[in-house]
């Protein structure tokens, strides 16, 4: 509760400020955040079409599928926005099966795990980053839980470690069937030159326009605009989501900007970005995301709909080799 209050108060800071925003600045952050996620639609799409070469793989039912887990995400915590994703595009591709869809998903986040490993990198050698020593004295309830609550946070561990032993002493029964699917997901992976041209150059010009449109969110509520504080944005952006207990990382990446941004501009002027940006960006992707679902189920009942799907549905298309 104290951290929920917390956050409120930092809402108040945002409002307070936003008749000094930027509003041109602010149109070419959403705009460059929308593009952000429109390139790496394009990369999800290529990642499917290696999967199941021989079906069609419609652009604009993959956007619909990844804008509907993207907008879910923003709204509700433990990522649970990627079952949305896996759930409506497996009604879009004929005869693809939730393991190969899966995979794919692992597949595109191949690129991000090295540049957000080198941003990281970077931060730590910059000393940007709080140690842990400050992390209790954080008000973001993602970290400070974990440090002030270490029993509780080694049974929450426990559990989802046995959860996860669950699920593959279940997929141990189906194992050949199972890895066979999951090996097609992966099936771009042995074509380097198709990987580097059809996935990684889409997704380095996401990971551009994803810098471009945290420079001008802090063009936008007058916080020092330049490429090292960008990528600190960024940093904390992506450690934010690590412990997905709160959607986007709430509050938690608030906490830490405040940390990593002392310098750059006033308290206030900080919090005015770091809620406004999330706020914002939260948004844009529930407006569109929502948008999506109604067009692609017709209803906004996504829980119902996704709750209700088997979940081992076979494949009705012939698996490669």
């Amino acid at each position: 509760m104290d951290e929920l209050r917390t956050f409120l108060d930092w809402v108040q800071v945002f409002w307070e400020q936003i008749s000094s925003v930027g509003w041109t600045a602010l149109g070419f952050a959403v705009a460059l955040h929308v593009l952000k996620i429109v390139l790496r639609v394009r990369a999800w799409q290529n990642i499917i079409r290696a999967a199941y070469p021989r079906v069609e793989v419609p652009f604009r039912g993959i956007f619909g599928a990844y804008f509907a887990g993207v907008g879910v995400n923003s709204v509700a915590p433990a990522r649970g926005g990627d079952l949305v994703k896996l759930y409506l595009a497996k009604r879009r591709v004929a005869g693809s099966a939730y393991p190969t869809l899966g995979s794919t998903l692992l597949v595109e986040t191949i690129f991000d795990f090295f540049v957000a490993g080198a941003l990281l990198v970077w931060a730590v050698r910059r000393g940007i980053l709080p140690g842990v020593p400050d992390l209790p004295s954080l008000p973001a309830f993602d970290w400070s839980f974990v440090v002030e609550h270490p029993r509780i946070a080694a049974i929450l561990g426990s559990i989802l470690l046995f959860a996860g032993i669950l699920g593959v002493t279940w997929a141990s029964r189906h194992v050949w069937e199972f890895w066979r699917r999951v090996r097609q997901g992966l099936a771009i992976l042995g074509d380097r030159r198709a990987f580097l041209t059809q996935v990684v150059s889409w997704q380095l010009l996401s990971w551009v326009a994803r810098v471009a449109a945290v420079y001008w969110f802090l063009r936008a509520f007058h916080v020092e605009a330049t490429l090292e504080v960008a990528f600190a944005v960024i940093v904390v952006q992506t450690l934010s989501t690590l412990l997905p207990f709160t959607p986007g990382g709430l509050g938690t990446q608030q906490a830490v900007l405040l940390f990593v941004l002392a310098g750059v501009a006033s308290k206030s002027a900080v919090l005015a970005f770091s809620v406004g940006m999330h706020l914002v960006t939260a948004a844009v992707n529930v407006v569109i995301g929502f948008g999506a679902i109604f067009v692609m189920l017709r209803t906004l009942r996504w829980r119902r709909k996704v709750g209700s799907e088997p979940s081992s549905a076979p494949s009705e298309t012939p698996l490669p080799g």
